[in-house]
């Protein structure tokens, strides 16, 4: 794998907005003049099920799904889903994640226990944590569905793209009545990153 390229990993539950997430990191990069490739990973994502999207970008990229192990930054939208995914995450990545809770069928079987602490975990394993209220906080912005944008305004100071890239991507993707509330959304991600990393953005 190439040193230049970089790996994103988006995951989350069916409706939360994950592949407009994946959706608007893609075109920033490839705006950025870089080499895109996406993979999206959709299961039943209709009745809840996880949704995942792999979004690899550099000067060449030859293959859309991210080697195990080798993600730079992981997103995720449910807490257990970052749990989950955490393995993928490479020595010295990232974690952004919402403390959103949303215990699958699947537990009341028997089948799976919910994790009784998994930011607590995450935090065990990985040094760069930031967790999130983020459906509150989207909640307060004016919108419960601004959690996918918020999530990548806290990221988007560790990645090499300028904000009003960001920006005009945003504006292009997002139905225009929303256009407002999703820029706050992706503001106020920035502002949370440089309260908890010092990020420089």
């Amino acid at each position: 794998m190439s040193k230049d390229v970089t790996n994103v990993l988006i995951v989350g539950v069916g409706g939360q907005g994950v592949l407009l997430a994946s959706e608007v990191l893609s075109e920033t990069a490839m705006k950025a003049g870089l080499d895109v490739k996406k993979s999206e990973v959709h299961g039943m994502s209709q009745r809840g099920g996880v949704v995942s999207s792999h979004i690899k970008f550099g000067p060449k990229v030859y293959s859309p799904i991210i080697p195990y192990g080798e993600t730079d930054i992981l997103i995720s939208f449910e807490q257990a889903e970052a749990l989950r995914a955490v393995d993928w995450l490479k020595k010295g990545g990232m974690v952004a994640t919402s403390t959103t809770r949303m215990v699958p069928p699947i537990a009341s079987s028997g089948k799976y226990k919910y994790p009784d602490d998994p930011v607590g975990e995450l935090k065990k394993k990985v040094e760069r944590v930031i967790a999130l209220d983020a459906d509150n906080i989207a909640l307060d912005l004016g919108n419960s569905k601004l959690v996918n944008i918020l999530l990548l305004g806290v990221v988007s100071g560790s990645l090499p793209f300028s904000a009003e890239l960001w920006e005009s991507v945003i504006q292009e993707r997002v139905k225009k009545k929303f256009v407002e509330l999703n820029l706050k959304a992706f503001a106020k991600g920035r502002e949370l990153a440089k309260e908890q990393f010092g990020a420089a953005v």
